[in-house]
């Protein structure tokens, strides 16, 4: 058994990073609503529990607060932001409104007389006190700290930004140490973890694959499985490790609908069906999603229209799979905490059903075997499971492909005027170095793509006149995909993929650059 961390959510917007950080120190971790029981708390397991931050005041009627059996239970807790203020508060403490807000970087005295802090900083001061260079995000502040407490850290705006406990192993901190800002966060949370919980860095990957065989085997025993398989990186690794668990008890359904990268077709099926010899059933349904995209051009009927036709093609070519008893989906971690919520004083942010909803008709029971794992820890298992790395980390894809890239109707024509234009950005994006980095530019940007816009303009090839298609180019560079940056690509890069595509692919006649950044624009056109 793997020892745990019990992550409780108050509602920040970055309470995944903590359970993030904490795996990234080979620790299992997991996130729940605040408002959890107290007989949950006591049968979880947890070697240690951290409180997130979260929207709310402590000092206003009926806000969230820690199950009382937290800090009953024995183990260690540790506080962050709000996590911090509702210890406080529910321990005896004081907590008021601050006058001075703190939002971004600060500089935190970190009083190094505690087990959680002792050794870590960031620089020192002429007077010797050790600082830490942090990221707040607060207006409430502890004015007084529960009997038993002693100051930990302080700034000049919050005097009180951290407190401890030991003899409790109660620990509190007013700045956020799970995001990057925050230069020391992971070696905090790591201390907090292992020297503090006791914990062991027994969670990783290789040592996974062989637990979650185990696991697929037993709950799915002899019956058959059926899978969608989208070419996308969920459901390829969910592939791979149901067929190392089950064999031939998996039939993959990998449906063809005619806006896939190009060769990606090709490409899926040399990958499972030829090199890991998964039972991979091919539909090539370019027709009839076009024939029921011809003259829609608003992006959600689009969108609607191609989880329709996804649906129902699935749904024919599953019923010929006769003895299939589960449905086999790559859902992971990010998606259960979205759809779980805040509790029952927050909201949900989205729900996720990621087979395009498929309806109750199947009768099938549900396996989803990744969906204990982050993104990253979904691509470290997909190359441990003998996945090559450039299919693992590739850059997402959209569910309805190239039918959200084309802008306007969706034609057969567009589409393969894109799929060469896009192929010849990820080319070269993969074949020019970042000057100074190991990296190339593919590696270094998160998403890159070109998008096809539904109007001509007048060119001049030869000595003739073109009239003819436009093409834009996008890359981004982002940490999580809620805020993104254009990404900086050398005008030289720029000024090849244009000439290449105006050369090679005949029908586009201009090629541009998108410089958006997300907010305002979204890092897809549609």
């Amino acid at each position: 058994m793997h020892s745990k961390i019990l992550i409780l959510d108050f509602g920040s917007q970055v309470t995944q990073l903590i359970a993030r950080r904490v795996r990234d120190a080979g620790v299992f971790s997991e996130v729940y609503p605040y408002d959890v029981s107290d007989e949950f708390i006591r049968n979880y397991g947890a070697a240690g529990i951290i409180l997130s931050g979260g929207p709310n005041s402590v000092t206003e009627d009926e806000t969230p607060r820690a199950p009382q059996a937290v800090f009953e239970l024995g183990v260690p807790v540790l506080g962050i932001c709000y996590g911090m203020q509702t210890m406080a508060a529910q321990l005896g403490g004081q907590v008021e409104n601050g006058t001075v807000r703190e939002f971004g970087y600060a500089e935190v005295r970190a009083r190094g007389h505690t087990n959680l802090l002792k050794d870590i900083a960031d620089f020192t001061t002429a007077e010797g006190h050790g600082m830490l260079k942090v990221w707040m995000s607060h207006g409430d502040k502890v004015n007084s700290m529960p009997v038993g407490f002693k100051l930990m850290a302080s700034t000049d705006n919050c005097p009180i930004a951290g407190m401890a406990d030991e003899e409790r192993r109660f620990y509190a901190v007013q700045f956020h140490p799970e995001v990057t800002h925050t230069v020391q966060g992971a070696a905090l949370l790591g201390r907090f973890v292992h020297e503090i919980c006791g914990c062991k860095s027994d969670w990783n990957m290789p040592d996974y694959i062989s637990e979650a065989v185990a696991a697929i085997r037993a709950q799915v025993g002899s019956d058959d499985v059926i899978l969608g398989l989208s070419g996308g990186v969920d459901s390829s690794v969910a592939a791979a490790l149901i067929h190392r668990a089950i064999g031939n008890q998996l039939t993959c359904v990998f449906v063809d609908h005619g806006l896939l990268r190009l060769d990606e077709g090709k490409m899926v099926m040399e990958m499972f069906a030829e090199n890991l010899g998964v039972k991979v059933i091919r539909i090539d349904a370019a027709q009839q999603f076009m024939g029921h995209l011809a003259g829609v051009s608003d992006p959600e009927q689009k969108r609607k229209i191609i989880g329709r036709e996804f649906v129902e093609v699935f749904q024919v070519e599953s019923a010929k799979i006769k003895n299939a008893k589960w449905l086999a989906q790559g859902t992971i971690y990010p998606d259960v905490i979205e759809s779980a919520g805040k509790g029952k004083k927050g909201h949900t942010i989205k729900s996720h059903h990621n087979v395009g909803g498929l309806p109750e008709t199947l009768h099938l029971k549900l396996l989803e075997p990744l969906r204990e794992l982050f993104k990253d820890e979904v691509r470290k298992l997909g190359v441990a499971l003998g996945l090559p790395e450039a299919m693992v980390y590739r850059h997402p894809f959209p569910g309805p492909g190239l039918g959200v890239r084309i802008l306007g109707e969706v034609k057969q024509d567009f589409a393969d005027l894109l799929r060469r234009a896009d192929a010849i950005f990820i080319e070269e994006l993969r074949n020019t170095p970042v000057e100074g980095t190991d990296q190339n530019w593919y590696q270094a940007t998160s998403q890159a793509f070109a998008v096809f816009l539904p109007v001509k303009s007048v060119g001049v090839m030869g000595d003739g006149r073109t009239y003819e298609y436009v093409v834009a180019l996008r890359a981004v560079q982002t940490l999580d995909f809620m805020t993104a940056q254009w990404a900086h690509l050398p005008h030289e890069l720029l000024g090849k993929v244009s000439n290449r595509i105006i050369n090679e692919v005949r029908g586009i006649n201009r090629v541009v650059y998108d410089i958006s950044g997300k907010p305002p624009a979204t890092i897809e056109w549609e």
